[in-house]
């Protein structure tokens, strides 16, 4: 697999490409000071990872992940927080805040190969065969699973498909997170932002950015926030 770096800070650059030659095999394949040129070279050449910062000259990264293929999967490295709810809206895969040590960068890259993974297999041929008020019967690598319901902890949308985990296993199919949620039970499972759906019978906290299931941190997007309050915690609390 391989990568490349974007950010405007050379001694960024140098830092990041030495750090993830100790703790990976990664090849990296490229380093960019701006989006734009990175942008040229990924309409020439394929690119697994892409190590990204935020706030760049002429255009951020937001703007770049936006309009990234779906292939491509972005870990974002910045040093300013208040971007990681907006980047988890654009199916970033993780959010390295700086400075961040080798050890939380390898496990972002472990993350992200496992994800990679996921997509680069037969998951075009995971299918939802059915669905009854209880339950969802998969089909995932030639044999049939059911789903109940009430063992779900919580779904992840990742690109055009979707992974449900569930205590004991995860699962991953080709649907869009939205035709998902029309399949599930509407007063028990509630989207929580553009990549999560969750199922509120297994919340154990939240506050206004997370929600916690067992040792899950699901991040609670802006625009879904005020409906997740009036859901879930009966209106109670201010969504701001």
């Amino acid at each position: 697999m391989n990568c490349i770096i974007i950010d405007d800070e050379p001694l960024a650059r140098d830092e990041m490409e030495a750090m993830i030659r100790d703790v990976s095999d990664l090849e990296i394949s490229g380093s960019f000071s701006n989006a734009i040129s990175a942008k040229v070279f990924l309409s020439q050449n394929d690119v697994d990872i892409l190590f990204l910062d935020i706030e760049m000259p002429m255009v951020s990264g937001l703007e770049f992940a936006r309009d990234l293929p779906k292939n491509i999967l972005t870990i974002f490295t910045t040093a300013y927080p208040q971007y990681a709810l907006e980047s988890y809206e654009l199916d970033a895969i993780d959010y390295l805040l700086k400075p961040f040590s080798k050890d939380r960068l390898e496990k972002a890259i472990s993350k992200t190969k496992y994800y990679k993974t996921l997509l680069s297999a037969d998951t075009e041929k995971n299918t939802v065969e059915g669905n009854t008020a209880r339950f969802l019967v998969i089909k995932s690598d030639r044999k049939f699973y059911r789903i109940n319901f009430e063992n779900i902890l919580y779904v992840e949308g990742l690109k055009d498909y979707v992974i449900i985990y569930t205590p004991s296993q995860k699962l991953i199919t080709a649907m869009n997170l939205k035709t998902f949620h029309q399949k599930l039970p509407q007063d028990l499972f509630i989207r929580v932002s553009k990549s999560f759906i969750v199922n509120m019978n297994h919340i154990d906290s939240f506050d206004h950015n997370s929600i916690f299931i067992g040792k899950h941190d699901i991040p609670l997007g802006v625009v879904y926030k005020k409906d997740f309050f009036k859901s879930y915690a009966g209106g109670f609390l201010n969504s701001d």
